[in-house]
């Protein structure tokens, strides 16, 4: 039993660096799991094995071939064990394990050879990689608490617009007021002109979430992205929506730990109703707009477009919105899928209008907003935006 022990020791370290959520002391589990069956029947051997070692359906192919690969008999006395089929979309580089002879006695029948693993080299994709991956919808509640973790890693920095006031000193715009100035009491020096630049000021970004049933799947990690994202800006507005509008910006940002789901799910009553995505906009246009789309704000509208309303009713309230901030970034779930295309009316009707129409599915995908935000450029966009026929800069 203890060259058995030490077989399933190697055994969960390899599982662990292929990627699969092995927990500590499911090596003990095991090997109590193989006192009750037939170690000598490979079949009980290898579901024993896996009831305990396994916690996904997604690594049952790969906990099979790992199984395959380290529980086999080689024909020499030695044998290099290629792990290359194992976990392709798991790991980075080439996998080396070196084995000394492998027997029956590897998963506990009498003969005397016994397996021992010298030495196990895999690289792999770590498990936040995987989990960053991953599409929302998909995630587990262990799953979604990492990456709320992850989330809150993210930094988020949008570039800074410039003001309308100017700094001495700086930049390399000619500074004539000082200029003159100092022609006037005879200081001025021909090598060393003054300059100035343009005072820089964190540019506002404001957040439309679309919170109806149609957005079920991904409405709680969206809403935790909501919460980090108002938690470290404070040039940060967010609204909820479905049949309503609902400020929940003091919410988010009075929070002292725990859950602000729950109390979100109280104050907005329309939580997984339907969509009517032109009211809404509509409501934050006349009631908000003026409040906080000024020094040109930056609005990100999360929504997989599926609408209820008048799409032409649509089309006028995104466009007034358009006109209102200093760029405007529609965010969809569904656009993480290769086959998606924005086949619905209120979408089409919206996307002209729209500067940038990217995916926000999973973590890799709110890394490369914030990305995006942190380098969005200072220039407004040129020609009137409801007149536009063509999308914006957006992928899809």
């Amino acid at each position: 039993m203890g060259h058995l022990l030490e077989n399933l020791t190697q055994f969960s370290r390899l599982l662990r660096s292929l990627g699969l959520a092995v927990p500590a002391g499911s090596t003990i589990d095991a090997a109590k799991a193989v006192q009750h069956v037939d170690i000598g029947h490979r079949d009980e051997f290898r579901f024993a094995l896996r009831t305990v070692f396994v916690r996904r359906a997604e690594d049952l192919a790969v906990f099979d071939s790992a199984f395959r690969k380290f529980w086999s008999r080689p024909s020499g006395t030695g044998t290099r064990l290629d792990l290359r089929p194992l976990g392709s979309e798991r790991r980075l580089g080439d996998p080396e394990v070196e084995m000394e002879s492998l027997s029956a006695a590897s998963y506990g029948t009498s003969q005397a050879g016994h397996t021992r693993v010298e030495r196990v080299r895999i690289s792999t994709y770590s498990d936040q990689e995987v989990l960053r991956e991953k599409d929302f919808k998909k995630l587990t509640a262990e799953e979604t608490a990492q990456a709320v973790r992850l989330l809150k890693e993210l930094r988020w920095r949008p570039a800074p617009r410039k003001t309308k006031r100017w700094v001495s000193g700086k930049g390399t715009a000619p500074d004539r007021r000082r200029m003159l100035a100092r022609l006037a009491r005879r200081e001025a020096d021909p090598d060393l002109p003054p300059t100035r630049a343009r005072k820089t000021s964190p540019r506002r970004l404001v957040l439309l979430c679309d919170i109806s049933g149609s957005m079920e799947r991904y409405t709680r990690m969206l809403l935790w992205f909501a919460c980090c994202l108002t938690g470290s800006l404070w040039h940060m507005e967010s609204f909820v929506f479905a049949t309503r509008l609902t400020r929940i910006t003091s919410k988010l940002r009075v929070r002292r730990g725990g859950n602000p789901l729950r109390e979100i799910s109280r104050l907005v009553p329309d939580w997984s109703g339907g969509t009517r995505i032109g009211e809404a906009l509509r409501a934050f246009n006349l009631h908000w707009g003026r409040r906080v789309l000024g020094n040109g704000a930056v609005v990100l509208v999360v929504s997989d477009g599926w609408d209820r309303g008048d799409p032409s009713a649509m089309r006028r309230e995104v466009a007034r919105l358009s006109r209102s901030c200093h760029r405007l970034v529609w965010l969809s779930p569904l656009l993480g899928s290769p086959q998606y295309k924005p086949l619905t009316r209120g979408l089409r009707a919206a996307l002209p209008l729209v500067d940038d129409f990217l995916p926000v599915h999973n973590l890799a995908s709110l890394d490369r907003l914030a990305t995006h935000l942190n380098n969005l450029p200072d220039e407004p966009r040129p020609g009137p935006r409801d007149s536009r026929e063509s999308g914006g800069s957006g992928l899809w």
